[in-house]
């Protein structure tokens, strides 16, 4: 970032494109999903590929039995010579009989089962009305109609919202909402109590019966930018939503707790002494990655939503130049303070054009790439290095302490490909 840099990305130039897409679709959720609600099972009802996806993205290893499985429709039930729902009962009673630990069960929507109009919300109601006391049973669609791979989360979260309790009128609390890894909540739970904010509640919970409580008192705070559904039906609740950069680098993370801080009052002074050693640490950690990084030029491919907020941390933090920014939806209002922080002029594209994309990429030829999974390799092939995308959304990426870990996440495949041309 150099002295006569400016700031504020124009929305008004953003170019919308449509056409052909490539995407993971939002059964990819419960990757990080079923390590966050320690206590729940996440049954696909979905065909033999909606295993092989969950399988291969989950990295599952062989001695670890995981709390996710499909329900695979055969040809019968597509046909509609079978009652599905009776196939369903059987394999939920046979879940829940081979895991007695299992206190919530998600029901997870898919293309086949959308395709054959299998009701799954009567589905969830007919099994918590048969479990009731034994386990909490919830459903949500992770179909890839239309979406994009972390939309499966905002949906399964979105499905919490009507269970959650009422907060009491006279109380008031704080909540987070988006999944974290349980070291990164508890590194924030710390920050918060230490600038005398202690009810903090976080949603997902880590186990299903910890469900937080909203309500008028309730103020709302992202960590992740694709809940915008989620973040709605919890404002109809009596919700405030709070706009502020995401926990992202040194000075998302600082945004986004002065938004707390602000909204319960809190001295802007407590704020700096409570943050200037995590900050001073992460700005150590981070001069060996911004070595690396700056002046390189990176492209980002429309995938999980991440794009904008991950854009600013590299362009301000970092010093790398951005080419493009593309995302596959782009919410003004949940975007506000990320786009203020762009570059100005920055090309930012929402939706895709497939083919289009990929003729400007091998015409700007960036120093990286990040995209999905089913680009990575071909790009490779083409000589441009490459980031999967999905890795940024299930690793330990949020706050101070993770700053440099974040950038050397982009670092890596650079250094990778400087070591594979000696």
């Amino acid at each position: 970032m150099t002295a006569s840099t400016t700031f504020g990305c124009d929305v008004a130039n953003v170019v919308y494109e449509r056409g052909q897409r490539q995407a993971f679709c939002g059964l990819a959720g419960i990757v990080w999903l079923h390590r966050k609600i320690q206590d729940a099972f996440f049954l696909v009802v979905g065909s033999r590929t909606c295993a092989h996806l969950l399988q291969s993205a989950a990295g599952v290893m062989i001695f670890a039995e995981p709390r996710f499985a499909t329900a695979i429709l055969q040809e019968r039930d597509l046909a509609g010579m079978a009652d599905c729902n009776q196939e369903l009962d059987r394999v939920v009673a046979e879940v829940l009989g081979r895991r007695p630990d299992i206190k919530s069960l998600f029901l997870v929507g898919s293309c086949p089962s959308e395709v054959i109009k299998l009701d799954l919300n009567k589905a969830a109601e007919r099994l918590s009305a048969q479990y009731q006391g034994r386990v909490q049973v919830f459903d949500y669609s992770g179909s890839g109609l239309d979406t994009t791979f972390t939309q499966g989360e905002d949906t399964c979260l979105l499905a919490l919202v009507p269970h959650l309790p009422a907060l009491p009128a006279t109380e008031r609390n704080l909540l987070i909402l988006g999944t974290l890894p349980d070291v990164v909540e508890d590194q924030f739970t710390r920050l918060f109590t230490e600038l005398g904010i202690n009810t903090v509640h976080f949603l997902p919970p880590r186990r299903i019966e910890a469900l937080p409580p909203v309500g008028a008192g309730t103020t709302l705070l992202l960590a992740q930018p694709f809940l915008g559904e989620t973040a709605r039906a919890l404002q109809k609740r009596g919700a405030t939503l709070l706009t502020a950069p995401y926990p992202f680098g040194v000075e998302g993370t600082l945004g986004w707790l002065r938004a707390a801080t602000e909204a319960w009052g809190i001295a802007a002074e407590r704020l700096d002494a409570v943050t200037a050693a995590p900050i001073a640490r992460a700005q150590q950690a981070l001069s060996r990655q911004r070595a690396l990084l700056s002046g390189k030029r990176i492209t980002f491919l429309p995938d999980s939503q991440l794009e904008i907020p991950l854009a600013r941390f590299l362009a301000r933090e970092c010093g790398m130049e951005l080419v493009e920014v593309a995302t596959p939806f782009l919410e003004r209002q949940l975007m506000a303070p990320e786009l203020a922080l762009l570059p100005a002029g920055v090309r930012l594209t929402e939706g895709q054009d497939l083919e289009a994309q990929l003729e400007r990429l091998r015409t700007d030829r960036p120093d990286l790439t990040v995209c999905g999974l089913g680009l990575a390799n071909p790009l490779e092939a083409e000589g441009l290095r490459t980031k999967w995308s999905i890795e940024l959304v299930f690793s330990p990426v949020h706050g101070f302490d993770q700053a440099a870990d974040l950038a050397e996440l982009f670092a890596r495949p650079l250094v990778r490909g400087a070591l594979l041309q000696v």
